[in-house]
């Protein structure tokens, strides 16, 4: 059974209709495994996750695998070793990830596979819905250039929301690749999502093409910014570019115009989600009693319990959107931004 419904970030109330979620619960130790806590986001998550529990009565600790799949794998031990009665996962490695699902199982602790898909189904799926997040990329670069030469720069090949992504995007853009309206000329994997592999790829790209580019459907605001360095060292800023995060950084190029959208997942409702499952399964509510889950079968075939946030497009014509819900600042979208779009201008 597919996802019947997306859950509105605003609606998400997790785990108020099982009576799950109430201040009292000092024993619950939530645990958080950290992919790679370097990127700007992840920051805004913790704040969120840590505001949950705390809220709830519970206890955060919390390691940052570094980008280290072997690494992952100890912390979640340590983890588990702490104490921790429930477990988010922000996974390195889908695939590496098993056994410590596997070690959390054995102990009776529920996990949270949080923003990536854990292939498991005694993981509850927590994310946006990654494949619209792609389909939103690709309708913000196609409306800008209908026609072109396109490059697509990917995700991480060992993160599941990178095939996710480059799916919901070909789906917006497949009819005109057919018509001849678009002809992909590069496609690449970015490693570990780092910008600096987006950069060394788009530049790699656009020395194959002699800088023969029209728009690049970057997957998000990191390998974005990766690809916007690369185009203007070669006089390019200004093409179509796409991301997705709500990246302080990215928005500032929204509204400079060297980005075209920002796809924005407010990660304060992602996190506060996170905290809330992990402390109603810690309490023993089975995952498909969480308010708002759903049944959802994985393109591996796994029947799991998830819950997809709505994702949200910003572009120059909604920037005040972002503005307007605290998420940044007016003189930090607007730095360095003369005339501009709403509300820099």
């Amino acid at each position: 059974m597919s996802i019947t419904k997306i859950i509105a970030a605003a609606a998400v109330t997790i785990g108020v209709a099982t009576g799950a979620f109430a201040a009292g619960h000092e024993k619950t130790v939530v645990g958080v495994s950290w992919s790679n806590f370097q990127e700007e986001r992840w920051k805004t998550d913790e704040a969120a996750i840590k505001a949950a529990l705390e809220a709830a009565g519970a206890t955060y600790i919390s390691a940052d695998a570094q980008s280290s799949s072997s690494k992952q794998l100890s912390d979640i031990e340590s983890l588990l070793a702490q104490g921790a009665n429930a477990l988010i996962i922000l996974a390195q490695d889908a695939q590496a990830i098993g056994p410590a699902v596997q070690a959390a199982s054995d102990e009776g602790v529920p996990v949270v596979g949080y923003d990536r898909l854990i292939e498991d189904a005694r993981a509850f799926y927590l994310t946006f819905d990654n494949v619209e997040v792609g389909r939103m990329q690709a309708r913000a670069v196609l409306a800008a250039a209908p026609k072109g030469r396109y490059v697509m720069i990917k995700g991480s090949p060992t993160d599941p929301n990178a095939d996710f992504l480059r799916g919901g995007q070909q789906e917006i853009i497949q009819a005109a690749v057919d018509a001849g309206d678009i002809t992909i000329v590069g496609e690449a994997y970015t490693d570990g999502w780092l910008p600096a592999n987006a950069q060394r790829n788009m530049e790699q790209i656009l020395t194959a093409q002699d800088n023969g580019v029209d728009a690049v459907v970057a997957s998000n605001d990191g390998t974005a910014g990766g690809v916007v360095a690369a185009l203007t060292a070669q006089g390019l800023d200004g093409i179509p570019v796409s991301g997705q995060d709500g990246d302080h950084a990215a928005l500032n190029r929204v509204a400079k115009g060297t980005q075209t959208v920002s796809v924005w997942k407010d990660a304060r409702e992602l996190g506060k989600a996170a905290g809330q499952i992990a402390v109603a399964l810690a309490k023993g509510v089975p995952g498909n009693s969480v308010y708002g889950s759903n049944e959802w079968t994985s393109p591996g075939g796994t029947t799991m319990n998830a819950i997809f946030l709505a994702p949200n497009p910003i572009t120059a014509a909604n920037l005040d959107a972002v503005v307007n819900a605290g998420w940044i600042a007016k003189d930090k979208l607007c730095q360095g931004v003369s005339g501009g779009p709403t509300p820099c201008n």
